[in-house]
Parts: structure tokens; C-alpha cells; sequence
């Protein structure tokens, strides 16, 4: 995309490493924005880790904004994807097609953010909102937890709204 950009592959196989770094020379030399390319290339790295595992913490700590899955058999590893904006599995399923046509949307977190944040789905356009019911013996117990929160905020409403609770329970009784 930029000058900026960065890509990282992490990977157990030193051959892996050494293939991909002849690859990316040769694949350089056909791009038509070769320049941005190789600033992007400067920034990124090519990691050799010990274990697979490995490498899922390691893109975890990073947050990726694309993560590519690119192993034998990727959906055993699918449940240690932690942070990423998209996640494309497979030999046949490159980031282009999810920028492009294969339905995903390429509206997603970058610079690692998708550590705290997630890529634009559905549940974006829907409005959720919590729904909360206490018992009398729940508020009595919240209220050790309530009011000394309530008062050391100066919220003194928002204490009185449980005291006056509070003291009508007691008058019922």
C-alpha cells in the first residue's frame, strides 16, 4: 500500500525463509510500483521461529492486520488466531481476494490494533444494548460495592437511588 507498510512471515523452516527471500526478489522486479514496495520490504521481516506455536504468540503480540495461514492443514491452528483483522486460510486464498471478491470487507485494523479491535462485520450495524434484573437480596449485596463507589465519586444520587431502595426494603419488612 505504502511506504509504510510492513510484512512479516514467521515460520519454522529456515528453507521457507530462504525460498520466500528469493521470491520477493524476483517478484519485485515485475511490480510497476517496485519503489513502494521495497520501502515496505525494508520495514519487514522474515522471523524464524522454534515452533508453530511460537509463531501464533509472536502474531498475536503483533496484531496483523491480514494474517495468512499458509500451512498444510490450517484449521487445527485456527483457535490460536488472537489478534487479527482478517484471516485467509489456505493455498488458494490470498489477501487480494478478501480485499476484492471473496465477501469479506477490507475495512479493518491496522498498526495492530486488532489486538482491541475487530474488523467491520454485521454486528457493526446492529444496536445491542444490556439488559440488567436484581433481586431485594441482590441490591443488598451490591450495595457494599454501590454506595462506597457512589461516595467517592460525589455521585451522591446515584448512592441515594440504592439507599432509598434500601431503606423502603426495611420499612417492609
Amino acid at each position: 500500500h505504502g511506504g509504510d507498510s510492513q510484512v512479516i512471515l514467521l515460520s519454522n523452516s529456515e528453507l521457507i525463509i530462504t525460498r520466500t527471500e528469493q521470491a520477493i526478489e524476483r517478484q519485485l522486479a515485475k511490480l510497476n510500483r517496485q519503489d513502494i514496495a521495497a520501502k515496505a520490504l525494508a520495514n519487514s521481516s522474515l522471523i524464524l521461529v522454534n515452533s508453530i506455536d511460537q509463531a501464533f504468540d509472536v502474531s498475536a503480540q503483533y496484531g496483523p492486520e491480514h494474517l495468512i495461514l499458509q500451512l498444510a492443514d490450517a484449521n487445527p491452528y485456527l483457535g490460536k488466531v488472537k489478534n487479527a483483522g482478517s484471516v485467509f486460510v489456505g493455498d488458494y486464498t490470498p489477501e487480494s481476494a478478501g480485499d476484492y471478491a471473496s465477501g469479506t470487507n477490507h475495512v479493518l485494523p491496522t498498526y495492530g490494533y486488532s489486538a482491541t479491535y475487530s474488523s467491520l462485520n454485521l454486528l457493526d450495524f446492529f444496536r445491542t444494548y444490556t439488559v440488567q434484573t436484581i433481586t431485594q437480596n441482590g441490591l443488598k449485596n451490591l450495595s457494599k460495592a454501590i454506595l462506597p463507589l457512589a461516595e467517592a465519586e460525589g455521585l451522591d444520587a446515584h448512592a441515594n437511588a440504592v439507599k432509598i431502595r434500601l431503606e423502603a426494603m426495611n420499612n417492609e419488612q
